[in-house]
This record gives C-alpha cells, structure tokens and sequence, in this order.
C-alpha cells in the first residue's frame, strides 16, 4: 500500500511538472529607425522581458504539455520613442502557427498587423497581468493578443471551440477604451482590436466561425491520407468564407485570411484537383481581393 501511495503521488508530480504555459513566443524587436544609441539596452530589456511575460504567464485553465504549446511570434517595429516619457509607438506583425496533422508542416491560423501598437515602457516596470486592474496598454495589448491566440488555435480544432477565449479578448477590450490609446474603440478602424474581434464574433460572420474548422480540422488535417477529398472539404470551407464576405462586404475579417493563406491556398489547389475546383477557388479569393488577380493566375494553369 505503501508503494502504491508513493507512486501515485510520484505520478501527480510529475502531471504537474509536466503541464506547461499555453504559449510558446518568440519576440524580436527592430529598432532601425531609432539612431538614439541610448535605446539599445532599454529595447534588448523590453524584448526579453516581453518574451519572458508572454510564455511564462498562465493565461486559461488549459492544461498544455510542453509539445502542445502554441507557437507565435511577435514582431515588434519600433517607429517613435521617446526616451524623456519612455513612450514608444510601434507596430506589431503577429502570427500564430499549429502543426498539421500527419505532417512536418504547419500552417498559419492567424496573422495581423497592428499599426498603433503605442505603449509607455521603462526598464523596472512591472509586468503583471491583473484582469480587473490594468493600467498598462502594452499589458493589455499582450493579454489581448494572447486570448486571441488562444481563441483562435481552439476555432481550428473545433467548431466554436475558441468562444470562451475569445470572449475574454473582448473583455480586455472592454476594459482598455479607457487607457487612452487608439486601437480599442468602435469606429475608430475596422481592422483595429476592437474590429476586427467584434466582427468575428458576429453572427452575421457564421461563415468564418465554419471556415475555420472546416478548414484546418477536415481540410488540411486530412490532406497527407486523402488529398482530393481534403480539397474538396477545403472548398466547402472556402464557400463558408464566400458567405461572410457576401454578408458583411465591409467587413476586414475575410480579406484578413485571403492575406495570410493565400499563397496557402494556391499550393494546395495549382496544378491539382479538378479544373472546377480551382476556378471555384480563384473566383471565391477573386472577390474577396481583386488585387490578388495576378498571384491567383496559378490557379487558371
């Protein structure tokens, strides 16, 4: 008995040692259009501690194990800074990536670019994440990103499987209009936090909740056992895409994925399936970014 509480209580251990953070980040930070030589060793702290922040807080109840983290990055472009007020304006290019399934491959499920990615930073500030107590933009902006990452890596596994996360993306959303800074209120951008969330979420946009899952779970998930039915189930998705853009034409959400998957999307129809698949695809993208017409031509081959 005695052997069997020792084990038992050696097997907890090591569950718990073995569950790990949600996010595995990597950070970097370009600060090219800064000549003030002052900044370096503040921007070298900034990126470690950021990176530290990010993969160290625990952000849900989820249990991961150290291979099921998600990976992202967080490309940081420093525009501004002034080194007086420790006031930073940059923009940010996020991605998050998750592995497909019977693969060495992984694809992007979620990618945006953030523009006023503004924020006010001195080596020593505290870097704590309290839900009902932020006074911090950049603390918001990371706790934001990372619920959506989350949110959004949950909608690839399964139909409105990212909801609760998200819903506590939107929260901080709702609790940073005060802080000062653009990026959180209505109107302001379509393509900013608070747009592109609250589009997503929309019920008008059924589609792309579809899309995500039919996407990546029967589509790609499927394409090392059954290639051409994969495709097919891709397209199915596609049309669920089609919709939401038909729904909300002013919406960013649509044109959003076209950017990050396209060329995607392309590699996996050119030159494969059937001629009405991908005349399908090209007009589906087609209409969603008129722009894309020349990269789409590969399709037409």
């Amino acid at each position: 008995m005695k052997r069997l509480l020792y084990f038992i209580l050696l097997l907890l251990c090591f569950s718990a040692s073995s569950a790990a953070q949600e996010l595995k980040a990597k950070v970097s930070i370009n600060s090219q259009k800064i000549s003030n030589s002052k900044g370096k060793e503040i921007f070298d702290d900034l990126q470690k501690r950021l990176q530290d922040f990010i993969n160290e807080n625990k952000w849900t109840e989820l249990q991961f194990r150290e291979e099921e983290r998600i990976d992202c990055s967080f490309n940081i472009t420093i525009n501004k800074w002034n080194d007086n007020t420790g006031q930073f304006e940059t923009t940010l290019l996020m991605s998050s990536t998750r592995p497909v399934f019977n693969s060495s491959y992984n694809t992007t499920v979620w990618s945006v670019k953030d523009d006023n990615f503004h924020f006010k930073y001195e080596p020593g500030d505290p870097m704590e994440y309290a839900p009902e107590n932020n006074q911090s933009n950049l603390i918001a902006m990371i706790a934001y990103y990372a619920y959506m990452i989350i949110g959004m890596d949950m909608e690839s596994f399964s139909l409105k499987g990212g909801q609760k996360y998200l819903e506590m993306a939107e929260d901080v959303v709702n609790k940073s209009q005060d802080l000062g800074y653009e990026g959180w209120k209505p109107f302001d951008n379509s393509k900013n936090r608070f747009g592109l969330l609250n589009d997503y979420l929309d019920g008008a946009l059924e589609g792309m909740r579809i899309l995500m899952y039919e996407y990546h779970r029967k589509g790609l998930d499927h394409m090392t056992e059954n290639p051409d039915k994969a495709r097919a189930s891709i397209l199915e998705a596609l049309e669920a895409l089609s919709d939401a853009h038909k729904a909300r034409t002013m919406s960013s959400v649509p044109q959003l994925f076209t950017e990050y998957k396209r060329e995607e999307i392309i590699n996996i129809f050119s030159g494969k399936g059937t001629r009405d698949e991908r005349n399908r695809v090209y007009d589906i993208l087609f209409s969603i970014d008129p722009s894309s017409a020349t990269k789409l031509d590969k399709l037409k081959k």
